[in-house]
């Protein structure tokens, strides 16, 4: 099987994540897509927006549960912080020899993958798939173990919803089923139940 690794602090799980992730698994030749959470990334060490770890997986999970082809993967939150994308790709090439593993990454992040840690590491061993974003042309890109992906893009942030919610706006056709009256029952990004 092919797993394509979605990475993320899923602060909060947005329904432009999940039809991401469907629309690789259905595209882009990956038998699944694991949305895999990150405890914190070291490009964003300081953030104070992040809620717990646990939370943030309950979300996840509540997102996927119906998912077809999408899973999450929780590995993340057992490693030593911050968390390297190309130690978290090796444990799961050791613990799952027989799954061949991508890594998913936006064309934002592809403009400072070099700053990532074992970057040629992570290009040479697993690879990369490069879906656009908004205000981040892709371009071609002539590098081996790439492979770029015209998905949708959705111009749609976790910050975005973290204020609306904040503000008391609706945002339930902004998440996957079940996530807003998560946030709500349990007052998180400053939401009223």
């Amino acid at each position: 099987m092919t797993i394509g690794i979605l990475g993320g602090s899923f602060n909060p799980v947005h329904i432009g994540h999940l039809m991401l992730a469907s629309y690789l698994q259905q595209f882009a030749g990956l038998d699944e897509v694991w949305l895999t959470l990150s405890p914190l990334n070291p490009l964003k060490v300081g953030s104070d927006e992040l809620i717990p770890d646990i939370t943030r997986l309950k979300m996840l999970e509540i997102a996927t549960e119906k998912a077809e082809g999408l899973n999450v993967c929780d590995y993340e939150l057992t490693m030593p912080k911050p968390s390297y994308t190309i130690n978290t790709l090796r444990y799961l090439a050791k613990r799952y020899p027989r799954h061949t593993f991508k890594l998913i990454i936006g064309s934002d992040n592809w403009k400072i993958f070099d700053q990532w840690k074992d970057h040629e590491a992570i290009l040479s061993d697993f690879g990369v798939i490069v879906y656009p974003r908004p205000g981040y042309p892709v371009g071609t890109i002539y590098e081996d173990g790439v492979d770029v992906v015209n998905a949708p893009m959705a111009d749609l942030s976790s910050t975005f919803l973290r204020k609306a919610i904040a503000k008391g706006k609706d945002m339930n056709y902004f998440l996957p089923h079940g996530v807003f009256d998560y946030i709500k029952q349990n007052n998180l990004y400053g939401a009223k139940s």
